[in-house]
């Protein structure tokens, strides 16, 4: 049932040209606040938005006029109107009262003193006017030199005085032809949309200025009327414009984004634009989206109740700007282009409008015919009008219809090309009609900050760097990936298995598994032969195998690298998860892919391709894999001209170096430490070639918060730790190395900072005292929101005790977790960082003070020092901790 809505409380009548008394002015300011709450507790009864918004223009429109009667009277010279939303009488809860005052150059400086006392008594009663007086003539000069005054007076409505002068203005034909103004208004919505990330899928999205914003609905409604003069989706649908079907899809968004909108003016107490973290759960709770378990968020229902509507908003513009377009070119030449199509000017159409509907895989085949003809734009108006019906004609029947199938498997043969019309196919429903599964992610966010866009929106990311890998144009961002892509024989499988990876999100239960049965289900319909039907479905099973094993596991170590090649079991599994790997992690978070990670994942794959080209043979046992790691360091030293010097510095080094380092890292550290008294502190910053990284080595006496301090100061430097090695020789001396990146570029570090690191490192660990404490900062607002008690897992591994730590990211997390460990007087010797988006994932190996595993005590020390350090209490996990991409 809606809520009514209270009457309008009626203002005495002013008195003309009185001026408005203290008390008159608390009277108003009463008045509006009584508004204000009233229709707040309207909205939350659940009344209809569109008419809230009417209603407080209403009561603004009766403020106002009592204003200006009191302080202008009668004054005919001058005309009040109301502009922008506020002209449109759509008046948000804090947004702000755009006016325009027109008049004659004589009567402006005549009534000077009393529009002074007009707006100064607005911004007194709290209203907060933007406002404009100018002549007609400089009105119409400056809507001639700008679109966006021009526009603002298409919404100008007369509140006091004549609408003649406006009128006027807008009769000159010299002022914003239609197709100057189109491309005008679309210029200023590129430039709008760039500032808002240029996608409607952003986690704290633009309700009214991002793509799929209410702006988008108004420029609609601008062009309708320049241009075919139907000011709105009636008179639009009246004309041709749209149809019923779009009219009510637009209506129906219209209605969310402006409900969204309302509750998030409410929300904030301001007129915020923005769906930040700040409010995003206190809006899904105001709207009453409630948890359904722990697979589907409130907050995740609601967010993705708005990406669907922005989604309708966006693909419905696009089309209305492509038929404005048409309109301005009616003569537009034709040229057949098949059997079935022509070319409309740029655009591709169907000879026969019933194309679509007696011929359903044509849906796929336009799509596919645009590959072919790049010149083309795009498909014409009324093409898209025509595809959206013949879709809702057919209904289920569209994704069994064997002719349909056969045509998209055609389209993904055709390589990584056919990702530009996977793309195409989305915007305008066509994956999700020929794949219902696909339905359910469009839109579906996850409340975090790893995840930075809608599982649609990554999957559509993923393919295209699939692509930018296949075509070589992304060379620098995945290094020698296209060399891979090239040695395989059917790519459309990967295109497949990149589709179908995150097909499963949000159901509960592991979406792998669950999305292998769809990729199953799927691949079987198109008819693919069951061994490459089950090569997909391992492909969405496994995508995650590569990720977590690179980055939280020791790819060193020859066991580690074993199982996982066990695990792949052949070359083409490998070469495609490779492959598929990179292009998620990369489509997952901007952020999150640097050439670190590159290398990591590079390395492990040229391991793992050794291992199944040995045949899984067991890796060798340690003490022949320290024999063939020295024999390769000392096979590079024989080039060196001081090769003598540096054989002699590999006996100071602990046998775990042979077995944890690369032999290209051993040989730079004993470049270090040639030479060198036993007792230095030694600092030495390095880039190895196409690491991705730089390295960072330490080899000092050892002592108690030597790790630490290291920690505490790379902190303070904005110096990140990917990796760390530490090592300890019988002689009580640290071989510490570190991978290392400058957070401020995600990048090696350049000359200039290793210089300063080194230098400031020397200083620091040269100390009597160490310095130990992590500097404390300030929690950034986003993170604010993704705040969770650390989650403790311990497992004993061999003589030592790994811990791996889960917990929210905040500025210094590492050194913190490093003093801790410190207090607990536990000895680190191996750390492996990843940090999610707002969650860190650490693994640390630790012994007690004699080189033994932790024992029950020592684990309670652990966790004590870790709450301490965090301030809150921790929580053990069963060990299944890691993030899914």
């Amino acid at each position: 049932m809606t809520a009514e809505l209270p009457a309008l409380q009626r203002l005495p009548p002013a008195q003309p040209r009185s001026g408005v008394s203290e008390s008159a002015r608390l009277a108003l300011r009463q008045l509006l606040g009584d508004a204000e709450r009233t229709l707040a507790t309207a909205f939350a009864e659940g009344a209809d938005v569109a008419r809230l918004l009417a209603r407080r223009a209403e009561v603004v429109d009766a403020v106002l006029l009592h204003v200006w009667r009191a302080c202008l009277g009668d004054a005919s010279g001058c005309s009040l109107f109301a502009t922008g939303g506020y002209g449109r009488g759509v008046l948000f809860p804090h947004s702000d009262i755009d006016l325009l005052v027109l008049g004659d150059e004589d009567e402006l400086q005549r009534q000077s003193r009393a529009l002074e006392a007009f707006f100064a008594c607005l911004w007194a009663i709290s209203l907060k006017p933007g406002h404009a007086v100018r002549t007609s003539a400089q009105c119409r000069e400056l809507a001639r030199a700008d679109a966006s005054v021009f526009t603002s007076l298409f919404d100008a409505r007369a509140l006091a005085g004549s609408l003649s002068q406006l009128a006027a203005i807008l009769a000159h034909d010299e002022l914003w032809q239609p197709r100057a103004y189109l491309r005008a208004k679309l210029d200023e919505q590129a430039a709008r949309f760039a500032r808002c990330n240029d996608t409607a899928y952003n986690l704290e999205p633009n309700l009214k200025d991002g793509p799929g914003g209410l702006r988008t609905l108004d420029l609609m409604r601008w062009l309708g009327r320049r241009i075919a003069a139907a000011a709105d989706f009636e008179a639009m649908t009246a004309c041709g414009l749209l149809d019923v079907t779009e009219r009510d899809a637009l209506l129906r968004a219209q209605a969310t984004l402006q409900r969204d909108r309302f509750a998030l003016h409410l929300c904030a107490g301001r007129a915020e634009e923005r769906l930040l973290f700040d409010y995003q759960r206190r809006l899904a709770q105001m709207l009453g989206h409630e948890d359904e378990g722990t697979a589907n968020l409130g907050v995740e229902l609601f967010m993705q109740g708005y990406y669907r509507a922005a989604t309708i908003v966006e693909r419905l513009g696009a089309q209305f700007v492509e038929r404005c377009m048409e309109l301005l070119d009616p003569d537009a030449p034709t040229m057949a282009i098949d059997e079935d199509f022509i070319a409309v000017g740029a655009r591709i159409a169907p000879r026969d409008p019933a194309l679509f509907l007696r011929q359903p895989a044509a849906i796929i085949e336009v799509f596919a015919l645009q590959l072919d003809h790049p010149q083309a734009r795009g498909l014409a108006a009324q093409t898209m009008r025509q595809l959206q019906q013949a879709l809702a004609q057919h209904d289920e029947a569209f994704a069994a219809d064997a002719q349909v199938l056969a045509a998209f498997l055609a389209l993904l043969r055709r390589g990584a090309v056919a990702v530009e019309a996977l793309a195409r196919m989305s915007r305008h429903g066509v994956l999700a009609a020929l794949l219902p599964p696909f339905r359910r992610i469009v839109g579906r966010m996850q409340y975090d900050l790893f995840h930075v866009y809608t599982v649609d929106e990554h999957t559509l990311r993923v393919l295209r760097n699939v692509a930018a890998i296949a075509e070589g144009s992304a060379s620098e961002r995945f290094p020698g990936a296209d060399a891979v892509y090239g040695t395989l024989s059917q790519p459309e499988l990967l295109l497949l298995a990149a589709l179908l990876h995150d097909i499963a999100k949000g159901r509960g239960g592991d979406h792998c598994e669950l999305g292998a049965g769809e990729a199953t289900a799927f691949c079987t319909r198109l008819g693919l032969p069951a061994h490459e039907v089950e090569l997909v479905a391992w492909l969405v099973r496994q995508h995650l195998l590569m990720s977590v094993t690179a980055q939280k596991q020791d790819i060193a170590d020859a066991e580690v690298v074993h199982r996982f090649a066990v695990a792949v079991g052949d070359r083409t599994r490998l070469d495609l998860l490779y492959l598929l790997t990179m292009a998620d992690i990369a489509g997952t978070n901007p952020k999150l892919w640097n050439g670190w990670k590159a290398r990591l994942l590079a390395d492990l794959h040229v391991a793992a391709r050794y291992e199944l080209r040995a045949g899984l043979q067991r890796p060798q046992h340690a003490s022949e894999r320290i024999a063939a790691r020295r024999e390769r360091v000392l096979t590079l030293l024989q080039s060196e001209a001081d090769g003598a010097e540096l054989t002699e510095a590999l006996a100071d080094l602990p046998d775990d170096a042979f077995l944890r380092l690369r032999a290209e890292q051993i040989v730079e550290q004993a470049r270090a430490i040639a030479g060198q008294p036993v007792d230095q502190v030694i600092v030495s910053v390095f880039t190895l070639p196409a690491r991705g990284s730089s390295e960072l080595f330490v080899c000092a006496p050892d002592r108690d918060g030597l790790f630490a301090a290291i920690m505490a100061t790379l902190d303070k430097l904005g110096i990140g730790v990917a990796r760390a090695r530490l090592l300890v020789s019988e002689q009580g001396r640290v071989f510490d190395g570190f991978e290392i990146i400058d957070e401020r570029t995600s990048a090696t570090l350049d000359a200039e900072r290793a210089q300063e690191l080194r230098a400031i490192l020397l200083r620091v660990l040269g100390a009597r005292d160490l310095h130990t404490r992590p500097v404390r900062r300030h929690l950034p607002r986003r993170l604010r929101h993704f705040q969770s008690p650390p989650q403790l897992a311990f497992a004993d591994v061999g003589a030592a005790t790994q811990l791996a730590i889960v917990c929210s990211d905040r500025p210094g997390v590492l050194a913190q977790i490093a003093q801790a460990l410190r207090e607990a007087r536990v000895r680190v010797h191996d750390a492996r960082i990843a940090t999610f988006g707002e969650r860190v994932e650490d693994f640390f190996t630790l012994t007690d003070g004699n080189g033994r595993a932790l024992d029950a005590a020592g684990r309670d020390s652990v966790r004590a020092a870790l709450t301490r350090a965090f301030g809150v209490s921790t929580t053990e996990s069963n060990g299944n901790m890691h993030a899914s991409t």
